[in-house]
């Protein structure tokens, strides 16, 4: 009777011992480092089973060459070199401005996938009804397959209006593939995906254990965040919209429709993904990567470069972090960021401060009223020090602005899913578009200046006028978590 306890202390201490080993060794932040050393060490049980979930880092290549080892596999057999070359090209790069080059090579460095790719067009969307109106078309016109990745799909009208349009093409012969990012639908009544599959529509869940406790482990902290549709191989979708009534009715945010090459990224990044997490594909490879780009349809914005960004917890090196620093410490006149959600990791909020105090116009704007509780005090935390660095801070004080974007020198826009907090940056799988050029740039300035009208600016001296103590407390309390979960 008294062994048992002994054994399980004495493994208890050992556990600890070799994840604090483990973490000594490992190439995390100091910061982040102490935090779990001292969580581990002061309460162990708990902090044991924290750092499973959390706190593991899993980026270093065999895990990635094993999480990916059936794409790389399919890849490998079913295109050709000449194919490989074609939808994944490397001189669309030298298309761009020579201030950019580098910038574009960072981004290809940090993931090789993210190729520049010119000859595309799309339109910007920034209202839900937009969305709608045109992604319920588009899904009515498939002919051969719909592939769909989200974060959050809606069990409401909105989210039933898609879903039933999924279902009526499944059942029409069109293979419909869907991975869905089940910790945010986990509530859903089993009828749901059900109802889903039975009318042909191929399912896969993000996180699950029957995708290998390993997976599941990793996966359990790790969410699908991005949002992509593809359809026919012919147009694409992604940005920062949901498939949900928010999104569709009542929220502010920044989406694509896409024409071109650019769309065998996307595809190239979902069909990774659906075999990694257990999908299967019913043709070969070239099947999916078909597509009519001589004559494209007349989107506003016609021939551009573009250039698809991916993030995963597994890569070696955070690409749209590096990009956004890249883009403030290279900005000449100034930059506008909007984002729901503002932690971001040091040394961006170093970059963002550097260029502000360089005489860089840093603009951010946030939703005066944020969805998420804890994300409002700890994005607060980092106000003073941004003001002080005479960063400009816009409160948008109208509808909840979800958009994700950055505009900067009349040159090169950013719209995407990932928020500028570290769970975007390192712990969630992102999809992010760089767009290179005037024209679009001078788009996104607008909109940003359109939002502007439903803003305030808060000042240095309002802002602590305002606080209170138990406030900044509570804010600088937050803070200790930032970079940890």
């Amino acid at each position: 009777m008294t062994v048992l306890p002994i054994i399980l202390t004495l493994a208890t201490v050992l556990l600890d011992l070799g994840i604090v080993c483990q973490l000594l060794v490992g190439n995390r932040p100091p910061s982040s480092k102490l935090f779990w050393v001292l969580f581990v060490l002061f309460i162990p049980v708990v902090g044991l089973v924290a750092y499973l979930v959390f706190g593991l880092n899993y980026q270093n290549a065999k895990v990635r060459e094993s999480l990916h080892a059936k794409t790389l596999e399919r890849f490998r057999r079913d295109l050709p070199p000449e194919m490989v070359q074609r939808l994944f090209p490397n001189q669309a790069e030298e298309q761009l401005d020579a201030a950019y080059k580098p910038l574009a090579r960072l981004l290809r460095g940090a993931g090789k996938g993210n190729k520049v790719y010119t000859g595309n067009s799309f339109e910007i969307i920034t209202s839900g009804h937009r969305k709608r109106e045109l992604i319920l078309a588009d899904l009515r016109k498939a002919s051969r397959y719909i592939h769909v990745e989200y974060y959050k799909f809606g069990n409401d009208s909105s989210g039933r209006e898609v879903r039933q349009v999924l279902m009526e093409k499944a059942a029409q012969g069109v293979q419909v593939r869907f991975l869905y990012n089940s910790m945010t639908m986990f509530r859903y009544p089993r009828s749901y995906f059900g109802e889903m599959r039975k009318a042909g529509i191929e399912l896969i869940p993000f996180t699950h254990i029957r995708n290998g406790f390993r997976s599941w482990l990793m996966h359990l902290n790790h969410q699908n965040h991005r949002k992509i549709v593809i359809v026919d191989g012919e147009v694409a979708y992604t940005g920062g919209m949901n498939l949900n009534d928010n999104y569709f009715y009542k929220w502010r945010d920044t989406h694509l429709r896409l024409h071109g090459p650019v769309i065998a990224r996307l595809q190239a990044s979902f069909i990774d993904h659906w075999l990694s997490f257990g999908g299967r594909i019913s043709h070969p490879l070239p099947y999916y990567f078909e597509g009519t780009f001589d004559q494209l349809p007349e989107d506003p914005f016609k021939d551009q470069l573009l250039q698809v960004v991916t993030d995963a917890p597994e890569n070696a090196f955070p690409a749209t972090q590096m990009g956004y620093e890249w883009v403030l410490q290279h900005a000449s006149r100034y930059v506008y960021i909007q984002t729901p959600y503002f932690a971001p990791p040091e040394p961006l909020l170093s970059a963002i401060k550097a260029a502000a105090l360089r005489g860089v116009e840093v603009w951010l704007m946030f939703p005066k009223v944020i969805d998420a509780p804890f994300i409002g005090p700890m994005s607060q935390a980092l106000f003073q020090e941004c003001l002080e660095a005479g960063i400009r801070i816009f409160l948008h004080s109208g509808v909840f602005i979800h958009a994700k974007t950055l505009v900067s020198d009349d040159a090169l826009s950013i719209i995407g899913a990932s928020n500028l907090d570290n769970r975007s940056f390192t712990i969630n799988c992102e999809v992010n578009t760089f767009v290179y050029g005037a024209e679009v740039a001078q788009a996104c300035k607008d909109i940003f200046l359109k939002d502007l009208t439903e803003a305030q600016e808060i000042t240095l001296e309002s802002w602590l006028a305002g606080r209170k103590w138990y406030q900044h407390l509570w804010s600088r309390f937050l803070q200790l978590f930032q970079y940890q979960f």
